[in-house]
Formats: structure tokens, sequence, C-alpha cells
């Protein structure tokens, strides 16, 4: 299989050829070689068939993204083609966003220009890979792909051993299944476990909504990606468009929010001259809760709670604060229980976030994002990173808070990528324009002064 990009572009075809086939057929190691082009690059690279025929190869061609293909482009498509010696034409459905009653269709509008072999290739997004091969077959495509487990990015293709049992079922003869499935056993399922190929409701997503299934490749490969990050970026890419794969793309998805971020709420009224307890959500709250608890009675911070956070006593927080869209709209309903007012970015929430936060005390608190950067205005921020710690130490900025008293940001064990992440939001504020410092008091990871809650805070 090789890219029909490695063919086209500003350079002559033959030289690239030359060098990825430097003999012929007869002494190769290849005998087919399959060329997956988008359409944009079908007519161009359809010269480089003939070339490979010359020298003894057999040759598929690859079409590539079908589904969002229009019919007259595909008898085109499919026109163009039978001026070149190509052993089989082959359609992919690329995003595994493809049902049955489509992979008919598109046979239909091949075959109304193409008389040679077709070829197919499914992705198990929405769990129709299997269906969508075995309907190919009923339309007489005769050149089917399958993996074995389904092996292949993200939730994989056609699974072999489940297409050999549909296939020798058609030919009405007993499939002997025994060296596969020790194949299996003995090679396949260890390296599924370790890698993860196979669907699961995030591919099925992209699928549904047509969005390149690496974004959820790359998400699901970066610990930094909650399951409120992944679903928010399936939300924007859904909206905005994610057929094609892009890091810059999936970096300004994971940012989500957009328009003026202009609150109406300051917090300086709150926050000012106060001493600020910000509970974090690892496990330092609860580990130490008897003396935290101690120090609030005695010294009455204002205490700020991350999201739903509730490891003391819920009558000793003052207000919480909550920034993730997502996040959000998965704990409205505990939120709507809590007796707290919420910060939150409310003006620029999505509507059935708003509604789902009913008649909640709010603080309207606005946010844009930009990178390594704190920035105070009265009545919104700018922060490096949508974590809502983030939000919260530009909060007690903007209200000019005394101090910030850190409880709960333990950090993640090992080597865990988050705490790089976290790390640099840390660094960030320090080199801000902020005064008001950071002062952890349970046990902390993080490049911050650290003090025991069991000790003198004065």
């Amino acid at each position: 299989m090789v890219n029909a990009s490695e063919f086209v572009g500003d350079f002559k075809q033959e030289s690239v050829l030359e060098k990825l086939f430097p003999v012929r057929e007869q002494e190769s190691p290849v005998s087919l070689v399959r060329i997956a082009s988008h359409v944009h690059e079908f007519t161009q690279v359809l010269p480089a068939v003939s070339w490979l025929k010359e020298r003894g190869y057999m040759v598929g061609l690859n079409l590539m993204q079908i589904a969002e293909c229009q019919e007259s482009e595909v008898e085109f498509l499919a026109k163009e083609a039978t001026g070149y010696p190509i052993d089989v034409l082959y359609f992919a459905d690329s995003m595994g966003s493809m049902k049955p009653g489509k992979i008919s269709e598109v046979v239909s509008w091949l075959r109304r220009e193409w008389s040679g072999a077709l070829g197919i290739h499914t992705h198990d997004n929405l769990g129709l890979a299997l269906s969508n091969t075995m309907r190919s077959i009923q339309d007489g495509v005769s050149w089917v792909d399958s993996t074995v487990t389904g092996m292949g990015r993200g939730p994989g293709n056609s699974i072999t051993e489940e297409l050999a049992i549909e296939i020798s079922d058609l030919r009405g003869v007993q499939p002997n299944m025994i060296p596969l499935m020790a194949l299996i056993r003995q090679h396949f399922k260890p390296m599924q476990q370790h890698y993860g190929w196979g669907k699961n409701p995030y591919y099925y997503l992209a699928g549904k909504y047509g969005i390149h299934p690496t974004y959820i490749q790359q998400m699901l490969s970066d610990s930094r990606y909650s399951e409120e990050d992944v679903i928010a970026v399936i939300e924007h890419l859904r909206v905005e468009g994610g057929k094609k794969f892009s890091l810059n793309t999936l970096d300004a998805a994971r940012h989500f929010y957009k328009g003026s971020p202009e609150g109406s709420w300051s917090p300086v009224d709150l926050f000012s001259g106060r001493e600020v307890l910000l509970l974090g959500t690892g496990p330092g709250v609860e580990k130490h809760r008897t003396a935290i608890e101690q120090y609030i009675h005695s010294n009455k911070p204002l205490v700020l709670a991350l999201n739903t956070q509730s490891a003391i006593d819920a009558e000793l927080i003052n207000v919480r604060v909550a920034c993730h869209p997502v996040r959000l709209l998965a704990d409205c309903e505990a939120h709507t229980k809590l007796p707290q007012p919420l910060i939150t970015p409310y003006s620029m929430l999505p509507k059935d976030v708003q509604e789902a936060l009913g008649e909640k005390e709010i603080y309207d608190f606005g946010l844009s994002v930009k990178a390594d950067a704190f920035e105070f205005s009265k009545k919104y921020c700018t922060v490096p990173s949508l974590l809502v710690m983030a939000y919260a130490f530009a909060i007690c900025a903007t209200g000019s808070a005394l101090r910030i008293l850190l409880a709960g940001f333990d950090g993640y064990d090992g080597l865990d990528p988050r705490n790089e992440e976290m790390n640099n939001i840390v660094l960030n504020y320090r080199e801000s324009c902020s005064k008001v410092p950071l002062l952890a008091i349970t046990p902390s990871r993080y490049d911050v002064d650290k003090i025991s809650i069991y000790g003198s805070l004065k």
C-alpha cells in the first residue's frame, strides 16, 4: 500500500516510482501494489498505474473517503479509471461512517462506468465493517479486506475470523478455524491488549459524524485528555468539521470557548484581601481532612472547591468553580443540589448547559485561552489551559486575594504527562503579573512553596 500523495506534487512522478520500486515484479518481494488516493489526487496518480503494470506488478487503486462523494463524482472517477490497466478498483469507508445501503449505492454508481474487479476496505467505527463487507459481496465486489482481530488504526477493520466464517458459509464449506484461533491466542490478543485497537463509543461517534479516526486515536493515547475533553472535541469537530486530521485543529478544539470572554461578575468583592483555601481533587484532601477542617474553623479562609469536590464537610465550602463545558454538563445535577454559588463562564456556555444549571446561583466570570499566558481583567481572565485549576488561580488573582493555599494538588504517579501540564500552569502563573502567592499545605509534586498543614501557616 502506498499513498497517492507520494506521486503527486511538483516533481517527476517517474523518479519517485523508480525509488520506491527499483526492480521489476519478478525480482521484488511485492507482487501487488495498492495506491490509496483521495478524490483530488485520483486523476493525477493514474499514470503511475501504467508505469507499475509495465514492470509486472498487479495494481489496485483505492478511492478513499468515498462516503463524501456525490453520485456524478463517483461516476466520473470510475470512467477515468477505465482508461488505465487497473486490476482492481477499491473504495474505502475511511471514516467508518457508511451503512450497508450506502455500500450498495456506491457499488451501483461505480458499475455504471467500471466493469472490472471491485474491492472494498471497511472500518468498524459503527460496528458495521463485517455487514458492509458482506453486503458488498452480495453486490458483486470480489476483493474484500480484513485483519486478524480487526487489527488496524483506531476501531480497526473487518475481522478476518468473522469474515472467514461468513464466506465459508456462502461457499457451503466448513472452515478450519483452529490454526487461526491459535494464532490469535498466541500473538494477536496480547498485542490487542497492549495497543488497544478496536471499537469503542468514541470511535462510534467519530464514524457517526464523519470525523477522522486519528483525532480519537491521538486523544486516547494522550492522558491529558479526560473523558469530557474527548467528548467536547468530538462535539466541536461535529460542528466545525473534522474529515481531515490536523494537530492544530485538535489543539484548537480542546479550548472549546469562542466569542467575547466578558462576564458579568467581578471577584473583587468576594476575594479582595481574603486568604483562599483552594480544594483540589487529589487524595490529599481526604487524607488530611481533619487538619484542613480544623484550619478552616480556626482561620476562616474563603474556601473555594474545584468542580464537585466534596471530601470535607460541605458546610465549610463557600463557593465552587468549574469551567469545562462537558464536565459541567455531566455535573449539572450535582451542582444544582450543592448549596454553594458556582463561579463559571456562564454567558459563554452552550445553551443546554445553561438550561441544565437551572436556578443555580451563578457568578459569571469569563475566560479565554492563550498558550502560556495568564492575564487578569475585571470580569474575565486569560489562562493557558481550560483546566479548572488555571481558571481558579486567575479568579483569585483578579479578585486580589491575599494568598492561595492549595490542598489536594497531589500530582500524578510516576511519569504521567499530566504532571508536566499541571506544573506548567503553576510556572506560568508564577511568571505572571499576579502578586497573589501560591502555598501548598498538603503534599504536592508541583513547583510551589510548601508548608505542612500541621505546621505554622502564618
